[in-house]
């Protein structure tokens, strides 16, 4: 099983639909304040929650981090051992690279 490394590429916000169907006592609502563009975290099993890594975002990406983990490629990525996912909060989603390291 390889080691893989986890780096948030992009935080987005979709600031009509927080408009629309955000909680009002938290309006604005702001891009996700777990993690900031650059972060890098490590997992070395596919069970393996980096320490300060959002559980929920975990739990979405934990399929495309066990198949590069197990050696997989995805054939629509142009870099062998890399795949981009993200978490799936449809207001202010957060996109994750990940890569083989070793």
């Amino acid at each position: 099983m390889h080691k893989v490394k986890i780096t948030v590429i992009k935080k987005s916000l979709f600031p009509e639909l927080a408009e629309a169907y955000g909680h009002p006592d938290r309006s604005p609502l702001p891009p996700c304040q777990r993690f900031e563009v650059g972060d890098v975290f490590y997992s070395t099993s596919p069970g393996d929650i980096p320490e300060g890594f959002c559980g929920w975002a975990f739990a979405d990406i934990q399929r495309d981090i066990a198949a590069v983990m197990m050696g997989g490629s995805m054939p629509w990525m142009k870099d062998e051992g890399v795949q981009i996912a993200c978490c799936t909060d449809g207001l202010r989603p957060v996109v994750f690279k990940i890569e083989r390291t070793d």
